[in-house]
């Protein structure tokens, strides 16, 4: 199982420090470095900094918004990112949200499925460097009837294929990844109920499209944070945990709730949402079972931390993306370290 870390949003109040991060991460061999976006800093600048001062790391999106970007323009920064780094560019998509997609885009957040599937056909066949035309529900290339005419990606990728993956929850979205993705992102992972939950969707999508698992990148990205107190650690997540399964979303479309009902949580996510949305997040955080937290996260010495990174490994995790938690710099710097130290513990490291 390899390593990755999230840097998250630029603009979060770490931004000092995650160029810092990213440089420690690519020096102790971690395999990727992904940078996120929502309606504030976005994914590709971040991306392109890092690069140019990291030297093996590969950088990944995590993701570009669908809603944001035209298909055509998010292959014309994917090849330029892959040539700008040397071939070390992954490319991560996703829909986002109702709200952001709406609210901030001004695009419909309907059909969701159907409108990635598309988008994925039109961003691989131009990165390919095809004369691009396609005829589907959501784009019409070249448009009918104007000056329009097929055109091809003028700028060369430093590879033929650019790693190409998608964020998904749901399970009609986690079998269409296996489908056509090289690899699925995957938030609040909890190792226990993985193959119900994402692997057993993927694995439907894989056969699908008469392929296997092999060479597929399962990626979800989990906090760390390292101490001898396991509650208080995980307690630093309470927030974190309540924004996502009870603000996330609206109330009928909380993708992150529906997961936490997967995995059991049916009562507690329907209270963390009413508490949420009523404006006691106080109230929605303490409502966050300890084991929801403790199931979704890396806590501990690095001794447990070892453990539950072969119970990721053994539930079929490829790549490992650490959010390393620390108020300084040094902290997350030490999260890090006790990362690639945990691996190895656990048998795991190349």
């Amino acid at each position: 199982m390899r390593l990755g870390i999230n840097l998250g949003y630029w603009g979060a109040g770490m931004d000092g420090d995650n160029l810092a991060v990213a440089q420690e991460a690519d020096r102790l061999g971690y395999d990727v470095c992904w940078a996120a976006e929502a309606y504030g800093s976005d994914a590709p600048t971040v991306l392109s900094w890092v690069a140019a001062q990291t030297e093996n790391i590969d950088i990944g999106s995590a993701i570009m918004q669908i809603p944001a970007r035209q298909p055509a323009m998010t292959a014309m920064t994917a090849a330029t990112l892959d040539s700008l780094s040397g071939g070390r560019f992954r490319l991560g998509l996703g829909v986002s949200g109702p709200q952001v997609s709406e609210g901030w885009y001004g695009v419909k957040f309907d059909k969701p499925l159907s409108r990635t599937r598309e988008y994925v056909e039109i961003v691989r066949k131009a990165m390919a460097r095809e004369r691009l035309t396609h005829e589907g529900e959501h784009w019409t290339l070249p448009l009918p009837g104007g000056p329009g005419k097929p055109i091809k990606l003028t700028v060369h990728p430093e590879r033929e294929h650019i790693p190409l993956y998608i964020a998904a929850i749901g399970p009609r979205n986690l079998e269409q990844t296996g489908e056509i993705a090289d690899g699925a992102l995957l938030i609040f992972p909890s190792a226990e109920h993985l193959e119900e939950t994402a692997i057993r969707h993927l694995r439907a999508g894989r056969e699908k499209a008469g392929r296997t698992m092999d060479g597929f990148d399962v990626v979800p990205t989990v906090p760390l944070a390292v101490g001898d107190d396991v509650t208080g650690l995980a307690d630093m997540f309470r927030p974190y945990t309540a924004l996502y399964v009870g603000g996330m979303g609206s109330r009928k479309q909380n993708f992150y709730n529906q997961l936490a009902q997967r995995m059991g949580y049916e009562k507690e996510a329907a209270e963390i949402q009413e508490k949420y949305l009523g404006g006691d997040k106080a109230g929605a955080a303490a409502a966050v079972p300890h084991t929801l937290i403790d199931q979704t996260t890396l806590l501990g010495p690095v001794e447990r931390i070892a453990e539950r990174m072969a119970a990721y490994a053994e539930a079929g995790v490829t790549t490992l993306t650490l959010a390393p938690a620390g108020f300084t710099l040094e902290e997350r710097i030490a999260a890090l370290r006790a990362g690639t130290d945990a691996l190895e513990r656990a048998g795991l490291a190349d």
